[in-house]
């Protein structure tokens, strides 16, 4: 549940850049065991649309950072995650899934391939130990897991001005989506990666907590000239599910797998061996029985996470899992994992406290900004 402006709860992790949001008026939450900025006076909407037409700014401090180093540290994460990381080169990102040895997903990430002896892993905040713990298994001598999660601090700047902004306080743009480039600002070191989970152009910034503030002021600065906006978390959902991004604890856990979540493009299915290799293989062979769909509303119902999904003559089939009002479509729009045998193009209806409304099932994403990306 959100706070007050500027209160928090003492058990909560805070963020480099706490005292910004402070000063900003930011709305907090507690999230992955972390103090973060839900919102700012501006408010969800605005942020929202500042990102879909010029740029925002996110504090992302909450996800975690493990670096995984020594002779062997690329073989060693290629062996304990999902994608196959010989499929891209040093210098790219790649998005990618650690498994239980039942299929499960333990958490969703992104692995920066710096070198055969170098890569950093960005987990999601609540499992960033647990990555940690499972990368580390069976670890050859001379590599070494450090969880650096409360060392460094990340920046999401994101949308169509994102270049321009960056441009402006002297950080490297332009390089080609999910590659990385290590640069330097006001004497410290900053990874700049052409990623996001929004959809549109942008970049996530990795710096030392120090320089985090500085940082955060320059982005600030740079981007008043074009509406830049800081950004919470709450904007940041309404975006990514726009997308139809999965966010690890409400679409994806250890009780789905890959296939099911639409994720089997991040699974090295050549590889020889990683955890979940055989479930996951099982499923995909005999197809699965759930898929996680995106439901869009025909009449005004927003739709929350919990809420009941029934075909049409009220046949029970799943929860919602993500669930929101669009912004861009000026619609509710959800996500569920619903099963195979429902038609992808089907009409169903949502309980919505005690009224159904009804939804159409699309295709992911709801709103295209493909154009926008590249």
């Amino acid at each position: 549940m959100a706070s007050e402006t500027g209160s928090t709860d003492a058990s909560l992790i805070e963020s480099p850049l706490h005292d910004r949001h402070v000063a900003l008026g930011a709305k907090f939450a507690g999230f992955g065991g972390w103090s973060m900025p839900v919102e700012y006076p501006a408010g969800t909407v605005k942020e929202h649309n500042a990102v879909r037409e010029s740029v925002g700014v996110f504090d992302v401090s909450h996800l975690g950072k493990v670096m995984v180093t020594g002779p062997g540290a690329a073989a060693q994460v290629n062996a304990r995650l999902s994608n196959d990381l010989g499929k891209i080169e040093p210098g790219k990102a790649q998005y990618t899934l650690c498994l239980n040895e039942e299929g499960g997903i333990v958490d969703d990430l992104i692995a920066y391939y710096a070198s055969d002896e170098k890569v950093l892993l960005v987990p999601n905040a609540a499992n960033s130990a647990e990555v940690a713990r499972r990368v580390a298994e069976g670890a050859p001598g001379g590599v070494e897991v450090t969880d650096l999660h409360r060392d460094y601090a990340v920046l999401a700047v994101q949308g169509r001005e994102s270049d321009r902004v960056l441009e402006e306080i002297g950080l490297p743009v332009g390089h080609d989506y999910m590659t990385f480039v290590e640069a330097d600002f006001e004497g410290t070191g900053v990874v700049v990666c052409r990623s996001g989970y929004t959809g549109e152009r942008g970049y996530e910034l990795i710096v030392a907590n120090e320089a985090a503030g500085a940082l955060w002021d320059r982005i600030l600065e740079a981007g008043a000239e074009v509406g830049i906006l800081p950004c919470g978390l709450g904007s940041r959902d309404t975006l990514r599910t726009e997308m139809g991004y999965p966010l690890h604890g409400q679409d994806l856990s250890v009780d789905v797998n890959p296939v099911e979540a639409g994720l089997s493009w991040a699974v090295g299915w050549k590889k020889d061996a990683f955890p979940g290799r055989e479930a996951v293989l099982k499923v995909k062979e005999e197809g699965p029985k759930r898929r996680l769909r995106g439901l869009v509303a025909t009449g005004r119902g927003i739709p929350r996470p919990g809420m009941g999904v029934t075909l049409v003559a009220d046949v029970p089939l799943a929860d919602i899992t993500s669930g929101t009002f669009s912004p861009t479509l000026r619609k509710g729009i959800g996500m569920a994992l619903l099963p195979t045998m429902v038609n992808p193009d089907a009409e169903v209806g949502v309980d919505i406290r005690g009224r159904r409304e009804i939804f159409q099932l699309v295709p992911f994403p709801f709103v295209d900004t493909s154009v926008r990306e590249s």
